[in-house]
Formats: C-alpha cells, sequence, structure tokens
C-alpha cells in the first residue's frame, strides 16, 4: 500500500473506494478513545473536516499537550514522522499532524477494508 502524499489525495482515494465513512467513523472513535470532544457527522464534507481536526489539534498543541500526545498515541502516529516536522510554526505543525493523523486513519480503514 502506498499512503497518499496529501490531503486531496487522500480524499479522493477514500471516495473513490467508498470508505470516506469509514475513514470518519475510525476517526470519531480513535478520538473518543483518546478522549477528546470532537465528533464528526459522517456526512461531514472533507473541507470541513480538515479545517475542525486542524483546529482541534492546533488547540491541544496550545493549550492541553498531553492530550495532544494522547491523541498521536491512540491513532498510532509515528513518532519518526511527528519528529521530523517544523515546530517552530505551530499552525503548519498544526496542519501536517493533521494530515499523518487522517494519513494514519485512511491507513487503518484501508487495511481492515482489504482483509475483512
Amino acid at each position: 500500500m502506498s499512503l497518499p502524499s496529501n490531503f486531496e489525495d487522500l480524499i479522493s482515494e477514500a471516495e473513490g473506494l467508498s470508505l470516506y465513512k469509514k475513514l470518519i467513523i475510525q476517526l470519531n472513535k480513535d478520538l473518543l478513545y483518546a478522549n477528546i470532544d470532537l465528533e464528526f457527522d459522517e456526512e461531514t464534507l472533507p473541507t470541513s473536516l480538515k479545517f475542525v481536526l486542524q483546529e482541534t489539534v492546533f488547540n491541544l498543541i496550545n493549550s492541553k499537550f498531553s492530550d495532544y500526545l494522547n491523541l498521536l498515541y491512540i491513532v498510532d502516529v509515528s513518532e519518526a514522522k511527528v519528529r521530523s516536522l517544523d515546530g517552530g510554526d505551530t499552525l503548519k505543525l498544526s496542519e501536517d499532524v493533521t494530515f499523518l493523523i487522517l494519513q494514519r486513519e485512511w491507513q487503518k480503514v484501508w487495511f481492515k477494508a482489504k482483509y475483512s
């Protein structure tokens, strides 16, 4: 499996395989496990999904860092990938981490669909 390299590719692949709703369900499940007070409707538009998730990640980085780390752990985002990001600009960091979260959630959904 080659992972999508940007948000647009990820969404088009998810929609092309009719797995976008499952992506949202998986994301909601992990947000709940991480005790993050956020739940997306299955009909959420991809742009809204990205914007709201990024805003949440930004707020977690700035005010609830331990919850942010817990979310990364629950979602199982690669520590090496997070460390490779530039932490100087919190807004850019939140955008990059949001993509890593969605990319990892997509990986989970894709594997479940392929091997179930």
